[in-house]
């Protein structure tokens, strides 16, 4: 997700309070979608302005207080057309515009509409005028902030599982029903759709492997291993044996959950984000980013980029191998000319007798409240549509997300995990009982943390600071946004 799915650097308050809250009210930053969302290159972060921001929360919060109740007072006055906002990428965008046309084609006796945004920072900016209006939109596309229990908590959200108790949905049983990570509180309790739901892996050129000598059915397991494949790429001619995108997400704070250690204190957060620090700058962290140091020098990794750059050199058959999120494979599928396979991202074994699975992320679906209940009866049927095993199988197998459901999962052909090497079995290692420290991890302000890590991966990439420094410059940093008094 992601990767993100994941976990960028655009500013919000307004639509904080208001409307959907990405983040802390006294934050200033929030991060673009990740995995499923419109993915534009990264740009510096705009300054801040958090003079201001208090009053527009409270005035936002106010208008959408007023909007909300005079909206769930009215019954709609012509036919119902559900208002679907998101911010896909172009192939993900295309496959959801082609479901809800077949949805439609159904004739239910009202309509959804997809409204796609350049970002989730217009989609925030048009959300606080529509509230503002009385036209608020019935869902909303929102990534994962690592906070969900405090998007919920604003009286315009409707939390999913309020929605499904009212409206349920027959014989629904999810596909990661015991991940935290994503869209669940403290209860268990589903407070958005995980539409969008995604992991990182490694995906590799299967020409290029074969090219270098390596077989194309064996990818590596361990970190050591690849130096060995890459080393051989090189060696063949391949300019770019590696790249990776989404930096943090895969080096940083999956390192940490493919070897079942903390990622940060208070079981990563879990136990009350308050007062939780990083302990990403152990020896386990240190050590990776060291040897990949050592692969940069080496011209082994040339390719590195915080949001998903990186997938263009992958999928032009430029670079080999490369780690991103599973969302990537749309556009793998779509524009790649080459055979490809995919592989659970490497460990080190020296860590960990076996590898635990990686952070689940990604966007989500979000239903917003002051609708009446002809509306809601509306959205909980297009939602139990896209819940369907059909419809969420394609979903999956055209975007590379996670299933919706286990239905989902067991309707998904055959042939498509034949067509991608190892697909199914990083799926199927996902519906497995996560460990200890891989449920996910709950941190104030993670928006504007992961800015701050991959500020100091790039120092150290860059040459400018050693990775010891680096990351436990990342961990000061990040304790200080983690922790600030609101």
């Amino acid at each position: 997700m992601q990767p993100n799915k994941r976990w960028s650097k655009w500013w919000v308050s307004v639509f904080a309070a208001s409307v959907l809250a990405l983040s802390s009210l006294g934050a200033s930053a929030a991060q673009p979608a990740k995995q499923g969302n419109t993915k534009a290159a990264a740009k510096k972060p705009a300054s801040a302005k958090p003079a201001s921001a208090p009053k527009k929360a409270a005035a936002g919060a106010a208008a959408a207080a007023a909007a909300g109740a005079a909206a769930a007072a009215a019954a709609p006055s012509g036919p119902i057309e559900l208002q679907v906002w998101h911010t896909m990428n172009p192939p993900q965008a295309a496959e959801f515009e082609s479901l809800v046309e077949r949805f439609n084609a159904g004739q239910h006796g009202f309509s959804v509409k997809a409204v796609h945004k350049p970002s989730t920072e217009a989609l925030i900016e048009d959300g606080i005028a529509a509230v503002r209006a009385r036209r608020a939109p019935h869902m909303v596309e929102l990534p994962d902030n690592r906070s969900p229990e405090f998007i919920a908590r604003h009286a315009t959200i409707l939390p999913m599982h309020e929605l499904l108790a009212k409206y349920p949905i027959k014989d629904l049983r999810w596909f990661l029903p015991q991940t935290t990570s994503t869209m669940r509180d403290a209860k268990g309790r589903l407070l958005a759709l995980p539409w969008m739901a995604d992991i990182p892996i490694y995906l590799y050129n299967r020409d290029l492997y074969r090219r270098a000598g390596l077989n194309p059915d064996v990818p590596p397991r361990t970190w050591r291993e690849m130096q060995g494949h890459l080393l051989a790429l090189l060696q063949s001619g391949v300019s770019c044996p590696y790249a990776t995108s989404w930096q943090t997400w895969v080096h940083v704070e999956s390192l940490s959950a493919m070897h079942n250690t903390a990622y940060a204190t208070r079981n990563n957060g879990l136990d009350g984000p308050n007062g939780a620090h990083l302990l990403a700058n152990d020896l386990l962290h240190v050590r990776h980013l060291a040897l990949m140091m050592s692969w940069v020098r080496s011209h082994l990794f040339p390719v590195r980029s915080g949001r998903d750059e990186a997938d263009a050199h992958f999928v032009s058959g430029e670079c080999a191998v490369l780690t991103s999120g599973s969302s990537a494979l749309a556009q793998v599928q779509a524009k790649a000319n080459f055979s490809y396979g995919v592989a659970p991202l490497p460990y080190y074994e020296e860590e960990a007798s076996q590898p635990s699975t990686p952070f689940v992320g990604g966007s989500a679906f979000w239903a917003l409240g002051g609708h009446s209940a002809a509306e809601q009866k509306a959205l909980a049927t297009f939602i139990a549509y896209l819940a369907t095993p059909v419809v969420a199988a394609e979903w999956h197998q055209k975007t590379g997300f996670l299933p919706l459901t286990e239905a989902a999962y067991r309707a998904s052909s055959v042939s498509f995990y034949k067509n991608i090497p190892g697909a199914e079995a990083v799926v199927r290692a996902m519906a497995n009982p996560p460990a200890k420290f891989t449920r996910g991890f709950r941190l104030n302000n993670y928006g504007r943390v992961v800015s701050i890590i991959d500020s100091e991966l790039n120092a150290v990439w860059n040459g400018i600071k050693p990775p010891k420094q680096g990351l436990d410059d990342a961990v000061a940093r990040a304790a200080a946004v983690m922790n600030a008094k609101k």
